[in-house]
């Protein structure tokens, strides 16, 4: 239902700010550009679903011999302490445990292409729990949350654009990005549990999120002690290594147990190809809405505006220019690194505006780009709490890269 507001909401905004600059402005140019922009973000929508079907078929055929190899119900028994308070309703030791575990740590690493189907996955297990098919359970909801906060730990694309646009020392936000973006996901935590009553103030939990947190700071301290080209090699080493060696892991998992490796890929790839067909509708939905939005210079408008009520208050306006990216990032990602690239093209690489767009790049993921693919693969309709948490998450976010670049740039 929330979706539902938003999307008519980013029409209407839309058409009457288009409106308004061709009567009172002349821009006969606006209603041309919005029509463009849905033919190609239509078009994109589908692009974006036809380059899954392959990445979704791999991943999803090598999940599957972990399934039958024993991989995943042996990380659900692992992880089934914690994350039997994180979701409670999950019952104990289920297999999806694992494919949650799988998905968050391949974002953490870095590997977008894994990390979207091994979530799907795990929104295929969530759903075969749910009793209301079309609407959103709670462990849906957090896992999207933990997904939407968009917890990173090596930011590689970001320092590679950094490289690219001529910056000084490209790996000058690796650490800023670390905090801003573990401030996010901490907050996205303890927000959707309030929303859902989970207590935080025990063990398990508390033990989770010091571990958390010292595991931050040793990764921290780490790769403070490389250089620039140590710390590339090292994290794109890192992040390579491990996706492989879960890939072998599986296979021999399955070798042992004398299952069939070949064609339980074969069974879990079929999935990837009805899947990506499945979200197409969704993607072209919430694609053409932004879009849409974007074309007629809405996101202008509220830029504009923000910076004039900072200025009014007296507050430092150094910020509003990487303002883009930050509401753009949870639209569209390849429009917030578009708003990402242009800052650092206007402004500088080293500029307060270029590193403030490349942190708040860094610190938040595509809320409503998941929100549409995650809950679009399972049907789910009603979202109940999860835009609310998504954003507020977002907005932590945001305001930690701000407080984070002013410390360590201002």
């Amino acid at each position: 239902m929330v979706l539902n507001y938003i999307w008519v909401a980013f029409f209407l905004i839309a058409f009457i700010i288009a409106l308004v600059k061709l009567i009172f402005l002349g821009d006969t140019e606006v209603f041309p550009a919005m029509m463009n922009s849905t033919f190609e973000t239509s078009k994109t929508a589908f692009e974006i679903s036809l380059g899954l079907t392959g990445v979704l078929s791999l991943w999803l055929g090598v999940m599957k011999i972990g399934e039958r190899g024993g991989v995943v119900n042996a990380l659900a028994r692992v992880l089934s302490p914690l994350f039997t308070r994180l979701f409670p309703d999950i019952p104990k030791g289920h297999p999806v445990t694992g494919s949650i575990f799988m998905n968050i740590a391949a974002n953490m690493l870095g590997l977008d292409n894994a990390a979207t189907p091994l979530g799907l996955k795990a929104m295929e297990q969530l759903q075969e729990l749910n009793p209301k098919k079309d609407t959103a359970t709670n462990p849906m909801i957090m896992f999207l949350v933990l997904n939407t906060s968009g917890l990173t730990l090596i930011p590689v694309s970001i320092m590679v654009y950094r490289v690219q646009l001529g910056a000084a020392n490209p790996t000058d936000i690796f650490i800023p990005i670390l905090l801003a973006t573990f401030c996010s996901t901490l907050a996205g935590i303890i927000i959707t549990s309030l929303f859902q009553r989970i207590n935080l103030l025990n063990k398990e939990m508390l033990l989770m999120l010091g571990g958390m947190c010292a595991i931050v700071a040793a990764i921290i301290w780490g790769f403070g002690q490389l250089d620039k080209d140590q710390m590339n090699v090292v994290s794109m080493s890192v992040a390579n290594i491990l996706l492989m060696t879960i890939i072998i892991t599986f296979i021999i998992s399955g070798i042992r147990r004398h299952v069939n490796v070949y064609d339980a890929f074969i069974d879990g790839a079929k999935d990837g190809f009805t899947t990506a067909v499945r979200i197409i509708p969704y993607l072209v939905a919430i694609l053409v809405a932004i879009g849409v939005f974007r074309a007629s210079g809405a996101m202008d408008f509220l830029i504009d505006g923000i910076k004039w009520v900072v200025a009014a208050c007296g507050g430092n306006t150094d910020f509003v220019a990487a303002l883009p990216t930050a509401l753009m990032k949870p639209l569209s990602g390849s429009g917030a690194r578009g708003m990402m690239v242009d800052t650092m093209t206007t402004y500088g690489a080293d500029s307060f505006p270029g590193i403030l767009s490349c942190i708040f790049q860094g610190s938040t993921d595509t809320t409503f780009y998941i929100l549409a693919v995650y809950f679009g693969s399972v049907a789910i309709k009603y979202t109940r709490h999860a835009v609310a948490c998504g954003l507020l998450a977002d907005l932590a976010g945001i305001v930690s890269a701000i407080a984070i670049a002013y410390f360590f740039f201002g």
